[in-house]
């Protein structure tokens, strides 16, 4: 049986960043199971005395727990130093450092990291999440032109979560298109994406993942059979290869990653047409 431990993110905001710098540190521990608990907006002496209980919890249940945390009240952060378990300060030291570096103090403000912050940019990734709703397995074609990637791939291959990501996360207007069987007869693009062929981006899986994931939607389908779904990606990725389209296996990674690596095609991109690729 794994080691069970309890662990806790806390924030005086919420609680994302604590839990997406403390789920990265986790991953590098598979053998230890986590039970996992978020606490947002954890301000002043009452917040403080909720988180103890729940570590006091944790601790009695045999849970030991590590506690993330990104909380700047000095209430809090009194409190959790006496409270059960492990306490990782994923701001604390870096903010003195980085108080060094700029030659001022850091804000006493609350939760500023997920305040709107840069209205600017706010507004791009709204705007980029109304673009992806729009454009979602190829149901509309306006403006389909200020699409900054386009990614293509057979029927549930992760398109959609993808999209979804990049356009909430990072504000990149993506739209998605599905390959069906009329997309096949020829060896070019489909004609809804031909003429923007330098910025699709492939997503491929395995037959197998790709039958499980099918059988969830359409059991016993001739939609969901291992050889449906062998012979479309076998197309889908002969049809990537021959159009020079780069494209990514989503079995093997996650949306983040998978994000991550239709980014960097698209900054190559970028480079090539200002012209400054590296010789």
């Amino acid at each position: 049986m794994p080691v069970r431990r309890a662990a806790f993110f806390v924030s005086d905001s919420t609680g994302i960043t604590a839990q997406t710098l403390g789920s990265a540190l986790l991953a590098n521990f598979p053998g230890v199971l986590f039970v996992r608990r978020t606490l947002p907006f954890v301000v002043g002496e009452q917040g403080a005395a909720q988180v103890v209980r729940a570590l006091e919890r944790a601790q009695a249940a045999g849970l030991a727990p590590v506690v993330f945390t990104t909380v700047k009240d000095p209430v809090v952060r009194a409190a959790l130093a006496s409270a059960p378990g492990a306490r990782i300060d994923l701001l604390g030291g870096h903010l003195t450092e980085l108080e060094e570096v700029l030659g001022t103090t850091a804000s006493e403000q609350l939760g500023q990291f997920h305040t709107l912050g840069d209205t600017t940019a706010y507004f791009a990734r709204m705007r980029a999440v109304e673009f992806a709703i729009e454009h979602d397995d190829g149901q509309s074609t306006r403006a389909l032109d200020q699409a900054e990637v386009i990614i293509i791939a057979p029927s549930r291959c992760g398109k959609t979560p993808t999209t979804m990501y990049l356009a909430l996360q990072h504000g990149v207007l993506v739209a998605n298109y599905p390959l069906t069987d009329e997309d096949f007869p020829t060896d070019g693009l489909p004609p809804l994406v031909a003429p923007y062929a330098s910025r699709c981006f492939g997503v491929t899986t395995t037959p197998l993942r790709l039958s499980q994931v099918r059988h969830e939607r359409r059991p016993q389908s001739r939609y969901a059979s291992l050889a449906q779904c062998t012979l479309e990606l076998r197309r889908a990725e002969q049809l990537y290869q021959r159009n020079r389209v780069p494209f990514v296996n989503s079995s093997t990674k996650s949306v983040e990653e998978m994000s991550a690596v239709i980014l960097q095609s698209l900054e190559l991109r970028r480079e090539r047409l200002s012209g400054d690729e590296p010789s």
